[in-house]
C-alpha cells in the first residue's frame, strides 16, 4: 500500500526551505519525521515506554544523534568499517538537543523515552546539527507522548554585520557571531556559541534574530500535527503525592532550612545541616506512614529547602554563602605550578578549583576530525576532567562523560579565537577540576588563560568567564554572580560568559522558566561583563602577560620552507633520512606539503639539536645558482682536479683547468685537502652535462704577455 504523507514547508526568507515530513518512514515509531534541507535529510524517531519503574523518580531521556558516513558517500575511517561510539561533536548535538527538550516532559512523567536522530543524506552546504533540534520536536509533535508544546533550534551567524539563520559552514568560517539558539515560540531555553569579542547588545540581538525563525518552525509543526491529525496524550501513571506530608515537612523544616542558608557556612557543612534537618523529618510519622509514603520525605524536603533558599535571596538579597548577589567568591591563583609541564597554572575561586597544563607539539600532534561532514584538524584543543573526589564522592568511573565534553568544548570555543593564527605550535590544554561548588568550565577558562600565558604562548588577549544564576518569582527577581552548584540547581538560569576586555568570546545558558524577558537577560550580560572584569583582573595580577619564551625543557619550533621536489630527498628511502636526522639531533622533524612547497617543522629542546637539523634541511635543498660564488671546502684531490663541497653531500669537480689562469702541472701546487676557498657556480657544462665551477674566475686575469713589432728582413 503507497503511504500517505504530510509535508509542511518552512520558508526561510533568502529562498532556503526546510521540509518536514511524515507517513513514509519509521511508521512504529511513536513518532517519526523527515526534516529535508537542501540535498540534507534528517530521520528523527521517538518512542516512549507506555508503563514506567515506580521506583524511578526521574526521567530517563536519551536524546541519540548519529552522523552516518553513507550520507556523504564515505567509508568509516579505521580498521572496522562500521560506525561506533558517537563523535565528539555528535555528543555536542545531542546535548544541544536534550538541553531544550527535557524541561519540556512533564515533571512526574518517568517512561523510559528515546529520541533518535540520523543524518540519512548530506549537503555540504547544510549543516544538519541545526536541524536536529527541530527534527526532534516535530517527531515528538507527532505522538501522543505527553509534552508541553513545540520547539525547535537554530543556528544565527552575523556575516559582515547580517545576520543569517542555518549558514553554510564557508559562510561560518567568515562569520564573527555562531550561536545555537533553543526556544519555543515564547520563551527562549537554551543559547550556545562563539563569538569574536562582541558586546553584549550584539549577542542579545542575534538571540532575538534567531527567536523570531524558532517561532516560524515551532509553527510549522503545529500545522504538520494538524494536518495528521492531532493524537490525545497518553495516559500515564501520575507521581504518588501526599499533601499532608508535604505541609506537615514544610511546616517543620522551612524556617531551619531558611536560618541554615542564612548562616553563611561552607558546602560541606552546609549540606551536613540540611541532611540532619531531613532526617529529623522522619520523626513526624509513624512507622506506617513511613512504610506507606516514607520515599516522598526527600521529593518535599527538597522543595522546602528550595522555597527558603530562593525567598532569603529575593527577600534579603542573602545569598547560601552570605555573598551580595554582584559579588565574587575569593580568588586565588598561581601560574608555574607543575615543574615538568610546557606550561600550568591553578584557578581558585571559593570551593572550586582547577589546574590546567598546556602541551606544546608539531603539527603531528593535531586532532584529527574525520566526519561524515566535516574533515579537518584543530591545532588548539581543550580536555576537561571532572573527577569524582572534586565534589567528595566515590563514583564507578566510566570513561569520558558527555558533560565533560560539553564542557571542554566551551572552555575550547571560550579561548581559540585568542590563540595567534601564526602560532607555530600544536596546543594542547588539559583541565583538571580538583574541586568543584559552581562554575568549574569557567575556572577551566581562567586557568587555561594562565597556563597558556606561563607556556609562553602570546594570546591576543586574556580571557576570563563566570557563570550567573538568576532566582525569581515572577514579580521579583535577582541575577546572581559566580553562582554555587546549589544555586545552579535551586535557581532559574544557568548562564556562563566567557571574553576579553573588550567583549565575549563564548557563551553557553540554560533558562528553566518560561517568558524570561530580554530586560534580565540583558541585565545578567551586564552584570556577567562587571564580574569578569573583577575575574580578568585578577589572572592579569598573577601574569600580566605571557612569558618571552617558551620554557627551557618545552620543545622550540622552527619551519622552514622548501620546494616540494626535494621532499624526498629529506625523508630518504623508507624514512632512513629523517629517522637518521632525528636521531642524530634529538629533534622531532615533521614534513607537510602545501601548495608547491614543503613546510619542514622542526622541534626540539636543545638549540644546538634545532641547528643541527636546520642546516642538514637546507643542505638537502641546496641548489647553487648561476654567477653566485661560494665558499666551500676541499673533500678530495684527484689527478684532474678536486673535489669541493658546497653543504655537506652536496659537491662537484674543480677541474685543474680551472685552478688558476697560469698552467698547473699538479693539484697540490694550488690547493690541498681540508683547504677552503671561493668558487664561482659556472652552472651546466654543455658538454658533459655537469655542474661547473671555477677558482680561477675569481682570480684577476694576468696580463697577456706584449708581442714584439715584426721586423722586415733586410735584403
Amino acid at each position: 500500500m503507497i503511504p500517505e504523507v504530510k509535508q509542511e514547508v518552512i520558508e526561510l526568507g533568502d529562498g532556503r526551505t526546510i521540509t518536514l515530513e511524515t507517513g513514509k518512514l519509521a511508521k512504529q515509531a511513536d513518532g517519526s519525521v523527515v526534516v529535508r534541507m537542501g540535498n540534507a535529510m534528517l530521520l528523527a524517531t521517538v518512542v516512549s515506554a507506555k508503563t514506567s519503574d515506580p521506583s524511578i523518580d526521574f526521567l530517563p531521556l536519551t536524546v541519540d544523534y548519529r552522523e552516518k558516513f553513507a550520507a556523504a558517500g564515505r567509508f568509516p575511517g579505521g580498521f572496522f568499517k562500521r560506525e561506533a561510539r558517537p563523535s565528539d561533536q555528535e555528543i555536542l548535538t545531542m546535548r544541544l538537543v536534550d538541553r531544550v527538550l527535557r524541561p519540556l516532559f512533564p515533571k512526574d512523567y518517568h517512561a523510559e523515552t528515546q529520541v533518535m536522530i540520523q543524518l540519512m543524506s548530506h549537503d555540504e552546504n547544510v549543516m544538519p546539527d541545526s536541524l536536529a533540534g527541530l527534527a526532534a520536536s516535530a517527531c515528538i509533535a507527532l505522538s501522543d507522548i505527553p509534552f508541553e508544546y513545540p520547539i525547535s533550534e537554530a543556528r544565527v551567524a552575523r556575516v559582515d554585520g547580517e545576520f543569517i539563520v542555518n549558514p553554510t559552514a564557508k559562510q561560518l568560517a567568515e562569520a564573527d557571531i555562531d550561536m545555537m539558539v533553543g526556544a519555543s515560540e515564547d520563551s527562549v531555553a537554551m543559547v550556545e556559541g562563539e563569538m569574536m569579542e562582541v558586546s553584549e547588545k550584539e549577542m542579545a540581538d542575534a538571540i532575538k534574530f534567531a527567536h523570531e525563525a524558532i517561532k516560524v518552525q515551532c509553527a510549522a509543526q503545529k500545522r504538520l500535527a494538524e494536518k495528521v491529525g492531532v493524537k490525545p496524550v497518553r495516559e500515564y501513571e501520575s507521581e504518588k503525592e501526599n499533601e499532608e506530608m508535604a505541609q506537615k515537612i514544610n511546616d517543620f523544616a522551612y524556617e531551619k532550612c531558611y536560618t541554615i542558608a542564612k548562616d553563611d557556612t561552607g558546602k560541606q557543612e552546609r549540606g551536613e545541616r540540611f541532611a540532619e534537618v531531613k532526617e529529623a523529618c522522619k520523626d513526624l510519622f509513624t512507622e506506617e506512614e513511613l512504610e506507606e509514603d516514607g520515599d516522598l520525605i526527600g521529593k518535599y524536603f527538597g522543595k522546602t529547602q528550595k522555597e527558603a533558599v530562593r525567598n532569603l535571596i529575593l527577600d534579603e538579597n542573602i545569598r547560601l554563602d552570605g555573598r551580595k548577589t554582584t559579588d565574587i567568591r575569593p580568588i586565588w591563583c598561581e601560574v608555574n605550578y607543575l615543574p615538568s609541564t610546557h606550561g600550568s597554572s591553578i584557578f581558585t575561586r571559593g570551593e572550586t578549583q582547577a589546574l590546567a597544563t598546556v602541551t606544546l607539539g608539531t603539527s603531528r600532534e593535531v586532532n584529527v576530525i574525520d566526519l561524515p561532514t566535516e574533515q579537518g584538524e584543530e591545532k588548539f584543543y581543550l580536555h576537561y576532567n571532572f573527577p569524582p573526589f572534586s565534589t567528595g564522592e566515590a563514583r564507578p568511573l566510566r570513561g569520558t562523560s558527555r558533560r565533560e565534553v560539553g564542557h571542554g568544548n566551551l572552555a575550547q570555543r571560550a579561548l581559540k579565537n585568542m590563540i595567534p593564527t601564526d602560532c607555530p605550535y600544536t596546543v594542547r590544554v588539559v583541565s583538571e577540576v580538583l574541586e568543584s561548588n559552581g562554575s568549574s568550565s569557567m575556572a577551566t577558562v581562567c586557568a587555561g588563560t594562565m597556563a597558556l600565558l606561563d607556556a609562553g604562548i602570546q594570546m591576543k588577549k586574556p580571557v576570563s568567564g563566570i557563570a550567573m544564576g538568576l532566582i525569581t518569582d515572577g514579580d521579583k527577581y535577582a541575577v546572581l554572580s559566580d553562582i554555587l552548584g546549589d544555586e545552579d540547581h535551586l535557581g532559574d538560569m544557568d548562564f556562563k560568559v566567557t571574553g576579553t576586555e573588550d567583549g565575549i568570546t563564548a557563551c553557553q545558558m540554560d533558562i528553566k522558566i518560561k517568558g524570561l524577558s530580554y530586560e534580565i537577560l540583558e541585565n545578567a550580560l551586564n552584570q556577567a561583563k562587571e564580574g569578569r572584569m573583577h575575574i580578568l583582573n585578577k589572572l592579569t595580577d598573577t601574569i600580566p602577560a605571557a612569558a618571552d619564551t617558551v620554557k627551557t625543557h618545552a620543545p622550540k619550533i622552527i619551519k622552514v620552507q622548501i620546494p616540494k621536489e626535494f621532499i624526498g630527498a629529506i625523508i630518504g628511502p623508507g624514512g632512513k633520512n629523517i629517522q637518521a636526522l632525528q636521531e642524530e639531533t634529538g629533534t622531532t622533524v615533521v614534513i607537510e606539503e602545501v601548495d608547491d612547497y614543503g613546510i619542514v617543522e622542526i622541534l626540539g629542546t636543545s638549540p644546538e639539536g634545532i641547528e643541527k637539523a636546520i642546516k642538514s634541511v637546507e643542505a638537502s635543498t641546496f641548489t647553487p645558482k648561476e654567477g653566485e660564488t661560494y665558499k666551500v671546502k676541499v673533500v678530495k684531490i684527484l689527478d684532474f682536479g678536486a673535489v669541493i663541497e658546497f653543504v655537506p653531500g652536496k659537491d662537484s669537480l674543480l677541474h685543474i683547468s680551472e685552478l688558476a689562469w697560469e698552467r698547473t702541472n699538479n693539484v697540490t701546487d694550488v690547493v690541498n685537502l681540508g683547504d677552503e676557498i671561493e668558487v664561482k657556480y659556472i652552472g651546466i657544462d654543455p658538454k658533459t652535462r655537469k655542474p661547473k665551477v671555477s677558482r680561477k674566475a675569481l682570480l684577476p686575469r694576468p696580463p697577456r704577455p706584449e708581442k714584439k713589432p715584426f721586423k722586415k728582413k733586410e735584403e
